[in-house]
Order: C-alpha cells, then sequence, then structure tokens
C-alpha cells in the first residue's frame, strides 16, 4: 500500500515535471506579453494545485512591481512598491517566500482580502530568475487546495516554472523594445518624409489607416469582394502592408525640393525675372515716349505738338495694356491648370515677340525657350524632365527599404512599397508590371494613395476633391483597368475611407 502511494507521488510529480516541459516549449514561442503573462499564471495555479495566481513584473526605473494578471482581481493593472509586501520581499531578497498561514505573517496585506472578500491561508512566492540571476518578476500561488500548506516540492516546482516563464518574459519584452524601436524609426521616417513638403503632412498616416482599413473589411465583404472572396491578410501581412504604407514616399527624399514642391510650372526665381523683364521692357516703352515727345517739342511746332502729344500718350497706353494683357496671360499659363488647347498659338505669339536689351542693344525675345517650355506644360506644373525625377521617388523608396535588414515576417515591406504606382493595365510605374505580377497588398495601398492624394486638404497645385467625386474617378479608372475593381467595390461599400477618419 505504501509503496503504491509512492508510485502515485511519483507519477504525479512527473506530470507535473512533464507540464512544466510543456509550458516552457509553449513559452518560448509566445510573443505576445498579455498571452504570455496569462499562460504563465494559469499553468502555475496548475502545477502547485494553488486556488490562485499572480504574475508581478520588475519594473526598475520605477521602483515598483507591476502586473496586468492576477487570478481573482478585477484591475487593469496593479502597481506596488517594491518593498511593499511579501511579493516586494521576494523581489528584493531573490529568495523564495512559504507561508502556512498568511494572517501571522505581518508582510500580508489584509486589507485586501477585505476589499476583496477572499480569505487567503497559504501563500508561496517565488522569484522569476533570468540566466544571469537577476530577478525579472515574481510568481505568487494562493492557497493550496485542500487544508495544507504549499510543500516544498510545490516551492521547487513553482520555481522551475519561474526560471522558464522568466526567460520566456526577457524574450517577449525584448521583443517589444525591438518592436518599439523599430515603429519608432518608421514614424521618424514619416516625420523626415513631410517635412520636405509640408503641404502632404499626415498623408502617409492616413494612407496607411486605408490600407489596412481595407484589409480588415475585406473578409467580411464575402458578397462584394468579387476575385478576392474569402481572401484575408495574416496579422503579419496587416504589418507589413502598415509599414509599406507608411514608407511608401519616403523615397522623396531623394527627389530635389523645388521639384518636390513645385506649386507652378516657373519657379519663384524664374517668375520673378520674367516680371523684371516685362517691368524693363514697360519702362523702355516710357523711355521711347518721351523721348518722342522731347523730338517733338524741339521742333518748333506748336500748332502739330499738342494732336501729336496726344498721340504718343495714346500709343504708349495701348502698347502697356497689350504688354499687361501679356503678362496676364503669362501669369495665367503658370498656374498648374489645364489649358485650353488655343492657349498655345498665343504663347508662341508672346514667346516670338522681342525687345532691346538695354545692356547690349541686341534683340531678346519676350519669353526664352526654358520659359516657353514650362509655360507650355498641358496639364500641372512639371515638365517631363521634372515629372520623372518625382516619379524616381518609388525606386529611391526601395532602394532604402532594401538596405534594412527586415524579419522574416516582414521581408515584403520593400516590393509592397514598390509597386503602389502600377497600374493593372502596366501603364504604372517604374516597372510596367502587369496584373499578375500585382500582389494584393500593393492594390490595397494603390486604391489607398490615391484616393488619399484626391481628397486630401488643398494642395498649391491642386484642389481638394469630396469624397464622392473622388469614388467617381477611382471608378473610372477601375472601368479603365487600371486598378483592382472588387477591391474599390469593397473600399467604397465598407466605407473604410470614413471609418479611417474617426479613427484618432
Amino acid at each position: 500500500m505504501l509503496q503504491s502511494a509512492a508510485v502515485d507521488k511519483l507519477q504525479q510529480r512527473v506530470d507535473k515535471l512533464g507540464h512544466i516541459l510543456d509550458v516552457a516549449k509553449a513559452l518560448v514561442a509566445e510573443r505576445d506579453l498579455d498571452r504570455l503573462l496569462t499562460m504563465i499564471v494559469q499553468s502555475a495555479a496548475r502545477v502547485v494545485e494553488a486556488d490562485r495566481c499572480s504574475l508581478f513584473l520588475v519594473d526598475r526605473e520605477r521602483g515598483e512591481l507591476w502586473s496586468k494578471v492576477a487570478q481573482g482581481v478585477q484591475m487593469k493593472e496593479i502597481r506596488i512598491p517594491m518593498d511593499r509586501g511579501i511579493a516586494g520581499a521576494v523581489a528584493t531578497t531573490n529568495t523564495a517566500v512559504n507561508i502556512p498561514d498568511a494572517y501571522l505573517d505581518p508582510r500580508f496585506n489584509q486589507a485586501v482580502d477585505k476589499q476583496t472578500g477572499y480569505h487567503t491561508r497559504s501563500i508561496l512566492c517565488v522569484p522569476m530568475r533570468a540566466v544571469d540571476g537577476e530577478t525579472v518578476g515574481v510568481l505568487q500561488a494562493l492557497n493550496k487546495k485542500g487544508e495544507a500548506p504549499f510543500s516544498d516540492e510545490d516551492e521547487e516546482l513553482l520555481s522551475a516554472l519561474g526560471g522558464q516563464a522568466a526567460a520566456a518574459v526577457n524574450n517577449a519584452l525584448l521583443h517589444q523594445e525591438i518592436e518599439q524601436l523599430f515603429e519608432g524609426f518608421v514614424r521618424a521616417s514619416v516625420v523626415a518624409i513631410e517635412s520636405r513638403d509640408p503641404t502632404t503632412a499626415g498623408h502617409s498616416g492616413r494612407v496607411a489607416r486605408l490600407s489596412v482599413g481595407l484589409a480588415d473589411a475585406l473578409p467580411r465583404a464575402s458578397s462584394s469582394a468579387g476575385i478576392w472572396r474569402g481572401a484575408s491578410l495574416s496579422s503579419q501581412e496587416r504589418q507589413e502592408l502598415r509599414y509599406a504604407a507608411l514608407l511608401h514616399d519616403f523615397g522623396k527624399v531623394g527627389v530635389r525640393e523645388n521639384v518636390l514642391v513645385k506649386a507652378n510650372k516657373l519657379e519663384p526665381l524664374e517668375l520673378d525675372g520674367l516680371r523684371g523683364r516685362f517691368e524693363t521692357i514697360l519702362m523702355q516703352e516710357e523711355l521711347y515716349s518721351e523721348r518722342e515727345k522731347v523730338k517733338l517739342l524741339l521742333e518748333g511746332r506748336p500748332d502739330e505738338a499738342p494732336q501729336r502729344l496726344a498721340a504718343i500718350d495714346a500709343r504708349l497706353a495701348a502698347r502697356k495694356l497689350e504688354l499687361n494683357s501679356m503678362f496676364d496671360f503669362v501669369l495665367t499659363c503658370n498656374k498648374p491648370t489645364l489649358l485650353a488647347e488655343g492657349s498655345f498659338g498665343r504663347l508662341d505669339e508672346i514667346a516670338r515677340a522681342t525687345f532691346v536689351s538695354p545692356f547690349n542693344g541686341e534683340a531678346r525675345p519676350f519669353l526664352n525657350e526654358g520659359e516657353k517650355l514650362k509655360l507650355s506644360i498641358r496639364k500641372g506644373s512639371l515638365t517631363e524632365d521634372e515629372r520623372r525625377e518625382i516619379e524616381s521617388h518609388v525606386t529611391h523608396t526601395f532602394r532604402f527599404l532594401s538596405q534594412i535588414p527586415w524579419t522574416r515576417t516582414l521581408r515584403n515591406v520593400p516590393d509592397i512599397a514598390y509597386g503602389h504606382h502600377e497600374k493593372l493595365t502596366g501603364r504604372g510605374y517604374p516597372r510596367s508590371l502587369k496584373e499578375p505580377d500585382i500582389a494584393l497588398p500593393t492594390r490595397m495601398m494603390t486604391i489607398s494613395d490615391i484616393f488619399d492624394a484626391l481628397t486630401a486638404s488643398d494642395r498649391p497645385y491642386k484642389r481638394a476633391v469630396p469624397r464622392e467625386k473622388a469614388y467617381d474617378i477611382l471608378l473610372d479608372e477601375a472601368k479603365r483597368g487600371e486598378v483592382d475593381k472588387d477591391l474599390l467595390t469593397v473600399f467604397i461599400e465598407a466605407d473604410v475611407a470614413g471609418k479611417a477618419s474617426e479613427e484618432p
């Protein structure tokens, strides 16, 4: 009989050790700190057959123990001074405490029982020691099931579990710190992007929210998802999409600032030079008129003078009106609006007109070739060379992101960002990819990027359009096969934009 009892006890110990081993394997795989702490507490209660367990982590910077996992206590977070109570004593001394009767120990805070209505009998509290011996936290078990107190074997088993838990918690905290570090790096990169062009501030963050919002809406939109019915992104793919969206414009740091923020066709200094040229021409016309008046008066024909002087003034006024009209038309052409076909003929006429340079007496055109080329831009404010430079930001982004040693779960970030200006028809840039080569996350980001570019607050080179107008423009692109029509349908019907705008 005694032998049978000994075998049963030994078998129970083997089972508990086996459970600790199984838990250790599970702890190694878990990176989410909240889930990890819950798993540790549940396993601790099972191993030592406790009614309740708590886990406190050491916060050395604040000199506190804190926990979000305490069975039987309805609190979001508990914080206590590190030198207070039984848990504090264990954390401070790095030594386990096994108390058969809690009310006989002066370190026990009876007020907690009075507040919760729980009656604590026995307490087993062990330090969670890391490999280097440092106390990471404290595991505390309350009330051994049955009437007996916690045994030396319970202390041994809980300490073994605490050691495994300490390693897992350290790994989870390190993982969390790395994620926070990388999150900070990404956000700092976004600040660097937007500091180049303050008019686009917030664009990257909005595109990220829209892209993730579309990804989250897709699984719920089975009837409207079309070819994407049943598709969804894993949590890792969702994070890849978010980072790619936040960083999709980082390559703009490689674009010259005067091109990046160019509001009109002529740069400010070019326009100032042109304005000065027209002012010089006006002054020359006035000078010619005054010289003609002086010559007339010196001829000594007073009877004809009033009539001829009036004619000179009238001709000067007409010339001023003509020159001012020319310059006003140049100012109109300088705006990044769509020019009517007839505008180019008049621009050619102004460009062919000449004036005499006051510096060398040579005839010079009103507009030089560079100015004529820029003012002749049919739409927008960029020349072809400048447009190609702006488009190069995608390649700069890819090169930059490719330098980062991404983890396995984030390795697709550079490729997702690389394709956000591609079209399903193959008419996008920079690689002219076609539909089969453009991945789902990239298609999501393309729709989000276009939508935000259309609806964002007014910029010097464009006016913001209402949401419904932006939908119409995107639907036209979908009809031409440039963006994914099924994803766009989900985007509109799920009101992704409206929900994203409500986020803080």
